[in-house]
């Protein structure tokens, strides 16, 4: 079926009271938060499409997104597929061992600790199974091979478990709203406003005709970049027809090729959980952790460096959310062209004998680049590129090399 035509080719009006509020970054190594950037897309997910071509009704973007924003769905469970494919360099195994040990527990942490079970998601391909029955009870797992991770919210109970490791993480949600926001959303609807955070005058918002998601009918609203410069080519939200809950999210660089991340339900019901979905009690022999006993100093302390949430920047202005507090962060530019920049406070990547084996090893990750502000590394996923400067200047956003380049040049 073609694209519906519509005259929708911006939302600005309606949404500009979502965009986020510029926040500060904290200083950190770019390899290792080009991979923290990419991973917060993650909170744009909702699924993953079959064949098909629905003949529905004609709507608007703003009406589908009116369909979006009105949708009250309570219950729901299913099975979610997540492909990411960020483009990071081959490390050899380097790169899952910065993810895990970003977040990974000190002594008296827990590998059930969701802070850092969940940023696996990060990369590669994922089957999630997913349960919710209002806002006081979700249930997240993570099916792994001959393994299972289990993220269960039942009323004021937080629960983490790891089969692989028995080990099993406590806290509760009256004391834990760090908890409560570094989880993924409740539901589809809230992957769905993440999605429409980003958009601006900047964007064009259209319905690009219909597909089918597990089974369901559904409208797909494409977002695009008005801009060129961007590394994002679209945004694709699958919107079930009947309820108005998203079910499918893809994001598409500029560049072309696979999708940077294609994640959706395969299986869906809107019908109420069983209760017994949301129980749960140790397994006899766990190792219990309670959040109170957990190591502030050593889970806590990696976990400042990750992202604060799996959901997405809720704008292209907001990339450094998420990195908590470094001093002089600063916005060049406007929408999906926005470059978040700050000084480190000391010298950039090291090079030549002053970096030694490190310092090849790092720059062997990137690409020299020089300028008017003088040469530094660019560092480069699919998605999110940044640059560091010489003298410690970091340039990061949604951009190409070529964009970072201009603006630092401009900075001088």
């Amino acid at each position: 079926m073609a694209p519906y035509a519509s005259d929708e080719n911006t939302t600005a009006g309606e949404v500009d009271e979502q965009r986020s509020r510029r926040s500060k970054a904290a200083r950190y190594v770019v390899p290792v938060t080009v991979m923290g950037v990419a991973a917060a897309t993650i909170g744009l997910v909702p699924a993953l499409a079959d064949s098909g071509d629905p003949d529905l009704p004609k709507i608007t973007a703003q009406q589908l997104i009116e369909k979006i924003a009105k949708s009250d769905v309570q219950q729901l469970s299913g099975t979610v597929k997540i492909s990411t494919d960020l483009g990071l360099p081959d490390l050899g195994g380097l790169e899952s061992s910065l993810m895990s040990g970003a977040a990974s527990p000190g002594e008296g942490g827990s590998s059930a600790d969701p802070t850092s079970k969940l940023t696996e998601l990060a990369s590669g391909t994922h089957t999630l199974r997913v349960a919710v029955d209002g806002p006081e009870k979700q249930k997240l797992s993570l099916l792994e091979n001959a393994a299972e991770y289990s993220v269960v919210h039942n009323g004021k109970d937080l629960w983490g478990y790891d089969s692989k490791s028995n080990e099993v993480y406590h806290g509760t949600a009256s004391d834990s709203p760090k908890h409560e926001k570094e989880q993924p959303p409740a539901t589809p609807k809230d992957f769905a406003e993440e999605a429409l955070k980003a958009v601006d005058d900047t964007t064009s918002v259209t319905v690009d005709g219909t597909a089918q998601v597990a089974g369901r009918d559904a409208y797909k609203l494409l977002i695009k970049p008005k801009q060129s410069g961007s590394t994002v080519g679209a945004v694709t939200v699958a919107v079930d027809a009947k309820t108005g809950t998203p079910l499918k999210f893809t994001l598409t660089p500029a560049s072309g090729g696979a999708a940077v991340v294609d994640a959706g339900f395969t299986k869906v019901s809107f019908d109420r959980p069983a209760a017994s979905t949301f129980d749960f009690t140790p397994p006899k022999g766990a190792k219990v952790t309670e959040e109170k006993d957990s190591d502030k100093g050593g889970a806590r302390k990696h976990a400042e460096r990750a992202p604060k949430s799996l959901k997405s920047p809720k704008s292209p202005e907001d990339l450094g959310k998420g990195f908590g507090g470094a001093e002089g962060m600063k916005t060049i530019g406007e929408g999906w062209n926005a470059i978040a920049t700050f000084d480190t406070g000391g010298e950039g990547v090291p090079s030549g004998e002053a970096g030694g084996d490190l310092g090849g090893f790092v720059n062997s990750l990137g690409d020299k680049v020089t300028g008017k502000f003088g040469s530094g590394t660019v560092f480069s996923t699919r998605l999110v590129n940044a640059l560091m400067t010489d003298d410690g200047k970091v340039y990061v956003g949604m951009v190409t090399k070529d964009a970072l380049v201009k603006a630092a040049d401009a900075g001088k």
